[in-house]
């Protein structure tokens, strides 16, 4: 899988934009505030719908502009299809694939797999359970059509079911019908907990090998789903925390509670580790996803690399440029200082000033 090229139109600080990858390594390098991380924000909106960043569509619309427009090419299985994304300011954002309008954003799901690494990634460990949980829902809604769905109705149902817990206050006469919601929420909560806890054996297994390899055989690093109540016994906790959320005005109980340890030996990481075994440990996940995703979808996903280089020192640096030979990979930095000295190949090299993007032919 590979992106052939993508057309920007107002979108970001690019008023034009049509650059062409090849299918190897492609740099992006330039001074920061230069609009390299929106090359690479377009090209997850196109797998996904979404920025990366959690912005909406109208930010990511050009200052003084109306709509923009990304047009992805993207080369999977010998076959070649054209993602159309449309942002409006003020309505839903259109999408089209091959040309053909789709109508719910879950039909682009899987057409275009994409493992991004920025530095905030780096912190995945150390953060708080939020970040953990939208680490695994990014990439399961990328992989697995039927857990986007499910994870869309699950949260739907928990809106409508705190917003019900807040008009009771005022409503009494409504209480009758939480049993309602109760009934759904359980039903959707209980298929995404069996879907994480199996992501999460998958992923493990994987990790466990990468991480040893990273430490030099130093240290196993051991990844356990945390599920805030396992799907056995959901029903029954929603019913027992059903006091305490009417207090509340808020759900107490379900996945959207979840998290996931990170151990090295018995030493949790997340509270206990150090700086680097914490990196370190959000580099091996990160890898770990990419042969994950080549695992089930039989393919290569498209890596992207947003300034992480810089993060790392020259160990965890080489080790990342060493497994990254075999997949398409689109990468922005400052300076080409981290690849010439490792002796990297690099096969596209671009420079980004000011919103232009110019094929640097020599390095």
């Amino acid at each position: 899988m590979m992106i052939k090229s993508i057309e920007l139109k107002n979108f970001r600080n690019y008023e034009d934009l049509m650059i062409e990858f090849t299918e190897g390594t492609n740099i992006l390098f330039g001074n920061n505030a230069q609009g390299k991380t929106n090359v690479l924000e377009s090209a997850y909106v196109s797998a996904t719908t979404k920025s990366h960043k959690g912005s909406k569509d109208r930010d990511m619309i050009r200052f003084k502009e109306e709509e923009a427009h990304i047009r992805t090419f993207i080369i999977k299985n010998e076959k070649e299809y054209q993602i159309d994304i449309h942002l409006k300011k003020n309505r839903s954002k259109g999408i089209a694939v091959n040309r053909i309008p789709i109508k719910k954003a879950g039909s682009l799901f899987g057409i275009l797999n994409i493992v991004f690494f920025s530095p905030e990634d780096l912190n995945i460990i150390k953060d708080g359970p939020s970040e953990r949980r939208r680490f695994l829902d990014l990439e399961l809604c990328q992989l697995d059509k039927i857990y986007l769905s499910d994870l869309t109705n699950y949260n739907k149902i928990l809106n409508q079911r705190n917003k019900l817990l807040k008009d009771l206050v005022f409503r009494p006469e409504l209480k009758d019908t939480l049993s309602v919601w109760n009934m759904q929420l359980v039903d959707y909560g209980c298929r995404i907990i069996r879907r994480r806890r199996e992501f999460i054996k998958e992923l493990s297994e994987i990790v466990y090998h990468i991480h040893k390899n990273i430490s030099g055989n130093r240290e196993e690093l051991k990844i356990t789903y945390e599920p805030n109540t396992d799907a056995e016994h959901f029903e029954s906790e929603i019913s027992r925390s059903a006091e305490k959320d009417l207090k509340y005005c808020q759900t107490s109980a379900g996945p959207h509670r979840d998290d996931l340890s990170f151990k090295i030996g018995d030493v949790d990481i997340r509270k206990f580790g150090s700086q680097g075994q914490q990196r370190t440990s959000a580099l091996s996940l990160k890898l770990s996803e990419i042969e994950l995703v080549k695992n089930l979808i039989h393919d290569t996903p498209v890596l992207l690399l947003d300034d992480v280089l810089s993060e790392l020192d020259s160990s965890r640096q080489n080790f990342l440029l060493g497994s990254i030979h075999d997949i398409q990979t689109i990468i922005t930095c400052t300076g080409l200082d981290e690849f010439v000295k490792n002796r990297f190949k690099l096969d596209r090299v671009f420079e980004v000033k000011n919103g232009c993007v110019e094929l640097k032919k020599e390095i």
